[in-house]
């Protein structure tokens, strides 16, 4: 039984917790009105950047419109408002990074996609920290997806030869896929400037996942099953090799104070990247060729006696369109950088 000590021992902690529970109520409160405040703070200054962006941009137009007949004095007058519109437009850029973004940017699947998906919700990361931790976990799902599917691709390639099998790991590519489009989209809403090829990359890689998931068992399927799981065991080892490099990327970056750039291997391309980068770029575009074989191979298995199936020539397509668009921007992102990391000198004029 509770004795007479226990029951006042009680009673006292209880009137302790009143105390505290009538200062947290007064504290959220506090809070809560200060979150109305925000929101209402939030939605003034984007309005008001908006407006000043287009009423800068009305200026612009005029001063080109009229450039013909602007005298020696309103010259200077009007390139001195042009250097200080520059440097608004960064300070509008560091604002923005603070407050929800606008999906307008984002293409038209991008933003159908987070309406279906999650509805008319915000997915803004207002805090560095937070869209440094997103991209880090986004890494992180890649790497662990990409260990299954190197699993499931050695399994089905070596160990088991059943057609449920191979359905699942499709399966699980689509799922991929799918879910992979959804973070990037995230990621691309709070600023990462993504390239829009890799973008529709994965859209196209989702149709192909989906083909190949309803193909149905038969000559021509087993005809091309150990090449393809041979190309995505491959795969999956150049992916594990891109996670190391961005991740190394991604730290590097935040060890030196760009936490906020969610851009870690196009805009946000450094000198001490490129030693790792040209590790990379062998494997890259063995993978891209690989496509270019799976192509041709499915093109060839068309014309097969046995080959009813339209999900062939289908998938020879895709892999076709697939090459092209992964080497073309991988090369003209190299261009980039190489130009970036050997920048013309400017012409002597001296003679």
């Amino acid at each position: 039984m509770m004795s007479n000590r226990q029951v006042t021992d009680c009673i006292d902690e209880w009137k302790s917790l009143e105390k505290e529970y009538s200062v947290l109520d007064a504290d959220f409160e506090k809070y809560r009105q200060q979150l109305d405040d925000l929101y209402v703070l939030q939605e003034r200054c984007v309005k008001m950047i908006n407006h000043q962006k287009k009423r800068y941009q009305h200026l612009l137009d005029t001063f080109k419109e009229n450039s013909g007949i602007i005298n020696g004095e309103e010259k200077k007058a009007v390139n001195e408002i042009e250097a200080q519109m520059n440097k608004r437009q960064n300070n509008f850029k560091q604002m923005e990074d603070n407050l929800p973004r606008d999906s307008g940017a984002l293409f038209f699947f991008d933003r159908k996609l987070l309406t279906a998906i999650l509805g008319p919700m915000s997915v803004s990361l207002l805090k560095k920290q937070d869209r440094f931790k997103y991209k880090d976990e986004y890494e992180k799902f890649k790497f662990i997806c990409t260990i299954i599917m190197f699993v499931f691709s050695f399994t089905n390639l070596f160990l088991v030869e059943f057609r449920f099998s191979d359905a699942l790991y499709h399966f699980v590519l689509l799922w991929y896929y799918c879910t992979v489009t959804l973070r990037e989209t995230i990621l691309r809403h709070n600023g990462s400037r993504i390239k829009g090829w890799w973008v529709f990359h994965h859209y196209i890689s989702c149709v192909l996942s989906g083909v190949l998931l309803i193909w149905p068992d038969g000559p021509v399927y087993q005809l091309f099953r150990n090449q393809f799981m041979t190309f995505s065991l491959y795969l999956s080892l150049v992916q594990v090799l891109q996670y190391y490099y961005q991740r190394g990327c991604l730290y590097r970056l935040r060890a030196l104070g760009e936490k906020g750039n969610m851009d870690i291997t196009v805009e946000g391309f450094q000198t001490w990247m490129w030693r790792g980068l040209t590790f990379l770029l062998p494997f890259l575009f063995f993978g891209h060729f690989f496509q270019l074989y799976n192509a041709y191979t499915l093109y060839t298995l068309s014309y097969h006696d046995d080959c009813v199936e339209w999900q062939v020539p289908a998938s020879a397509l895709i892999f076709l369109a697939l090459f092209f668009g992964n080497f073309s921007t991988t090369v003209l992102v190299v261009l980039q950088k190489v130009r970036n990391l050997n920048p013309k000198k400017p012409a002597d004029k001296t003679n």
